[in-house]
């Protein structure tokens, strides 16, 4: 028997971190290779991290809700085969153990040889001091003096969860404040629980209003809701919103579409949506207005040459924002088909890493849910999302005076002021509206 390490994988091109959402197994559980051992929260996507050998299940190191870098160790396996090097083995089979473990791991065990027990070394390790590269990348983008945070994880660990706690908070400790901080530890040694006891009380008159009362039910904060509530935060943090709505007549556009609907469907195998249109009229629109789809990086703008669209798809329990790729090069039946596997994918929980990423514009149907009128927030990084409204029968004056019935719809678009300004977005929405409003069984096409 060999004690091999499981470590958090690297789910996707650019993700640093997952967060442990369930363990589908237990120590004293025996897997093959390849079984499914936790489900795995990264970039609003769910994914399954398999084991690597087969054996028995030994312990389970990464905690439910725990964030953890890529690399870390979430559990440790007992493999089949080789020699035993349990826990708390003596010094040579502690040493033959070492030898089993990657690199990254001899790093946490540097200058414990000799020392017995190989979990609680690592996590000594692993404490204050010691941060993940997401821990640090959190800390530098929203200036947080990691010294004055109180970890939660193991041996007092700062994780992922800390910091995000204290963003949502308002109570950042910045940087410029660790001079006064640092002062305590020169006091005597009884002093420093009074120093750092308005630290760890000061969130506490955020929450304290907020009581349950009997009959309320708490809901616990899944990763993917953690992860909308980060993206949603920093937009309406660093991004100055501002609003425009324009009212479109998509009369001809809905007679097309009904006239199409049935034998598109009995052809095709899915549904041809009105929302497949507006992405299209959208995704011409951004290719003649690229300037819309354009991102703030601090000292640039960077203007995206691909025109990539996020829509956002709601499960049961939850919203996705996958990616429609280079919509402008799709035909309206190419993108309907995006949208219903899309779709599909994030109700049946297979939205993979690769489906989340890349977006560069929003669209949002939220005319499914009967709105008619909606501020939308930035899908951060991005510049501007638009929101298509439900389609109404409105009575409308017509140019020669006489009174209709038409099929009226609202697109509200919210903007990132740093990037865009009210004439582009103005003469985008213009050219949406004129799209939109020419799109007929005479002159529109689906394939």
């Amino acid at each position: 028997m060999a004690i091999e390490n499981i470590k958090m994988p690297q789910l996707g091109e650019s993700v640093t971190e997952g967060t442990i959402e369930k363990w589908l197994v237990q120590p004293g559980d025996h897997v093959n290779k390849y079984d499914p051992l936790a489900e795995v929260n990264t970039d609003k996507v769910t994914a399954e991290v398999p084991s690597s050998f087969t054996g028995t299940i030994k312990e389970l190191i990464a905690s439910e809700g725990e964030t953890l870098a890529v690399g870390e160790i979430v559990c440790t396996i007992e493999t089949e085969g080789g020699d035993s090097a349990p826990a708390e083995n003596n010094k040579p089979a502690e040493a033959g153990k070492e030898n089993l473990m990657p690199a990254a791991d001899t790093a946490l065990t540097k200058g414990m040889t000799g020392e017995k027990g190989s979990s609680q070394p690592a996590k000594t390790a692993g404490a204050k001091g010691r941060y993940s590269p997401a821990v640090l990348r959190l800390a530098q983008e929203n200036d947080i003096d990691l010294t004055q945070v109180t970890g939660s994880g193991n041996e007092g660990r700062i994780t992922r969860k800390d910091l995000m706690a204290i963003i949502e908070s308002g109570n950042i400790p910045k940087a410029g404040d660790a001079p006064a901080q640092q002062a305590a530890p020169v006091a005597e040694q009884p002093a420093a629980p009074k120093a750092e006891a308005p630290q760890t009380a000061a969130p506490a008159p955020k929450s304290a209003p907020i009581e349950s009362a009997p009959g309320d039910i708490g809901i616990p904060v899944t990763g993917v809701r953690r992860a909308i509530a980060a993206n949603m935060l920093k937009s309406k943090h660093e991004a100055p919103h501002a609003w425009m709505m324009i009212e479109v007549d998509v009369t001809d556009l809905v007679a097309y579409r009904d006239s199409i609907k049935g034998e598109f469907k009995k052809k095709e195998g899915f549904n041809i949506t009105y929302f497949a249109f507006f992405v299209k009229a959208i995704s011409q629109a951004l290719k003649e207005f690229p300037m819309m789809n354009s991102m703030w990086a601090g000292d640039k703008i960077i203007q995206k040459k691909d025109i990539n669209i996020s829509i956002a798809v709601a499960s049961d329990n939850a919203l996705f924002v996958p990616v429609i790729r280079n919509s402008d090069e799709k035909s309206i039946k190419g993108i309907g088909r995006d949208i219903n596997d899309l779709a599909l994918k994030a109700r049946n929980g297979k939205l993979g890493s690769a489906d989340m990423q890349g977006g560069t514009f929003t669209v949002n149907n939220t005319g499914s849910f009967g709105s008619v009128q909606s501020m939308g927030i930035i899908n951060h990084p991005q510049a501007a999302i638009v929101q298509v409204e439900s389609i109404v029968k409105r009575p409308v004056i017509m140019n020669n005076g006489m009174i209709a019935a038409r099929d009226m719809v609202n697109l509200c678009l919210s903007l990132d002021h740093r990037v865009l300004d009210g004439l582009v977005c103005g003469q985008f929405l213009a050219r949406v509206k004129e799209i939109l409003e020419n799109m007929s069984k005479e002159n529109t096409s689906v394939y």
